[in-house]
């Protein structure tokens, strides 16, 4: 069984930055996917980027170019840095990934990130 947890959530200025963490519980290897998706009020959760075993990435439009994902196979953590934060960022970010059945089958709790103007 994976577990996930988040954390480095928070209050940021705008153009600020944070990084949160996913700490992976069970094996990491077992996962071919992880990624990042978050939910703002009122809107639909969204993928925001997502990492496979192999380092491949791949981000939504929106963060392209401001957010990096990044995996660590070894410690068993995930990591997402988000730089140039905009008002628009602020929502509940969930890491989440994909294992033999490659559907988001796993999913930490969430971490509040909060950009103010």
């Amino acid at each position: 069984q994976v577990q996930l947890v988040e954390s480095g959530g928070g209050l940021v200025q705008a153009g600020g930055s944070l990084t949160l963490s996913c700490a992976v519980s069970g094996t990491i290897y077992s996962i071919k996917t992880m990624g990042w998706y978050r939910q703002a009020p009122g809107k639909q959760r969204e993928l925001v980027a997502s990492i496979t075993r192999d380092a491949n990435t791949d981000y939504a439009d929106s963060v392209k170019g401001r957010f990096t994902i990044s995996r660590d196979n070894v410690n068993s953590m995930g990591y997402l840095q988000m730089n140039s934060l905009k008002p628009d960022d602020t929502a509940v970010y969930y890491c989440a990934a994909q294992g033999n059945s490659r559907t988001w089958e796993y999913w930490g709790q969430g971490t509040q990130v909060t950009v103010a103007s």
